[in-house]
């Protein structure tokens, strides 16, 4: 496939490898164990869980490749040196909105790891990117879907 790298934390990467790990022991063995019910049930030409479940087959094998081609360009990225001085990736940053005066916090991470749910997103995103490099004080302009929006960065933890 020729994927991009991608950079992941530790939990990042771990949780990438149990996946992987997963479908193909119990993902396999389920559609394995799908495939042989539908085949003892006779005429696999006009068998429609035959069919459904070669389907799902071709899914699983195609996660597993998509997976597989993360893992191998993945690169686990070293959390005891990040630079606090100004907003990198794995920087815990608060940014204030000039409007409202909200303050918010977020964990600026790579792509595939990035959860709203858990205040992390993503460095290609809108904010994350319009957040990099900016320093304590510094305002950044992000064009967001709601329109331009002002946010002062306020604190940079690792």
């Amino acid at each position: 496939m020729g994927q991009k790298i991608s950079y992941y934390t530790k939990d990042g990467m771990e949780k990438l490898k149990n996946d992987l790990s997963h479908l193909k022991s119990k993902g396999r063995a389920d559609i394995a164990r799908q495939i042989a019910e539908a085949r003892d049930k006779g005429d696999l030409s006009e068998n429609a869980e035959y069919d459904a479940a070669k389907d799902a087959q071709g899914h699983l094998e195609a996660k597993i490749a998509q997976l597989e081609d993360l893992v191998s360009n993945a690169r686990l990225l070293d959390e005891t040196n990040i630079d606090t001085s100004k907003v990198s990736i794995l920087s815990k940053v608060t940014i204030k909105n000039k409007k409202n005066g909200a303050s918010v916090t977020y964990t600026l991470v790579s792509e595939e790891e990035a959860d709203l749910k858990v205040s992390k997103i993503s460095t290609m995103s809108p904010i994350g990117s319009g957040l990099l490099g900016k320093k304590i004080g510094e305002v950044a302009r992000i064009q967001t879907p709601a329109g331009e929006m002002e946010f002062e960065v306020v604190m940079i933890t690792s």
